[in-house]
């Protein structure tokens, strides 16, 4: 269990962390010229808590997962496709703890921009009115398919990947213990990556559900379709 209990801190950490620079970092130059720097962080708490909920969650369930499959260290090793596996069925999972973030993160974010009305007084009242008005299945849990489509494939990448850079660099005789920082930085560098690559145009189907009244109410082939026909497939993978 202290295993357990540290795969969940770290990964709430590193969750807090990435959002962190991420905000700063999206639509950087745009953003400073028009209204300055504190409005690269609008409505960074919702992420910044979806990300730490989703990383504690994601790291948590790998390391159960792994321990489901058998795996004991220094006695049996999982392989690379059981450990991307892992990170498949991890990302399943932490995907139901970090959609009702997404959802509200895109809501705020969009009440933030220049030309909308301000219809909510804080992330709190946010998540009551959405609740209120669409439920928590239909509201909270709005592109839970897309989201899904996104954390499986790309969470198999990413440990699929990670490991195997990490598996790589293991001197003859050693342990992922001896491993440098430089490698874990490659590895996760790597498999970022990879997380990306693997099916992007799921999380722009769900950005588009999430905050487009259009398709609001529709499904993901639907919408993924509309977006195709009417974009292309330069249109899906927007943003990459």
């Amino acid at each position: 269990m202290a295993d357990s209990y540290r795969d969940f801190i770290a990964g709430t950490v590193g969750g807090f962390s990435g959002k962190l620079v991420e905000g700063a970092i999206h639509c950087l130059s745009h953003t400073i010229r028009t209204n300055g720097v504190m409005s690269l962080y609008k409505g960074l708490p919702a992420p910044l808590m979806g990300s730490m909920a989703e990383n504690s969650v994601l790291f948590l369930s790998y390391s159960e997962v792994r321990k489901r499959l058998g795996e004991k260290p220094g006695e049996k090793e999982l392989t690379i496709f059981e450990l991307a596996c892992s990170g498949a069925v991890a990302g399943g999972i932490a995907s139901f703890f970090l959609n009702p973030f997404e959802v509200i993160k895109v809501q705020m974010q969009v009440m933030n921009s220049s030309n909308a009305v301000r219809q909510y007084n804080g992330l709190i009242d946010c998540v009551v009115q959405t609740v209120q008005k669409e439920g928590i299945v239909k509201g909270l849990y709005r592109g839970q398919t897309s989201l899904l489509l996104r954390e499986i494939p790309g969470n198999f990448c990413w440990y699929g990947v990670y490991e195997s850079v990490c598996f790589s660099q293991i001197p003859e005789g050693g342990t992922k213990r001896d491993l440098g920082i430089s490698t874990h930085l490659l590895g996760g560098a790597s498999a970022g990556v990879a997380y990306w690559t693997a099916f992007y145009p799921a999380d722009t189907v769900g950005s588009q559900i999430r905050a487009n009244p259009l398709y609001a109410n529709r499904g993901f082939v639907p919408v993924f379709l509309d977006i195709l026909k009417t974009e292309g497939w330069m249109g899906l993978y927007r943003g990459w």
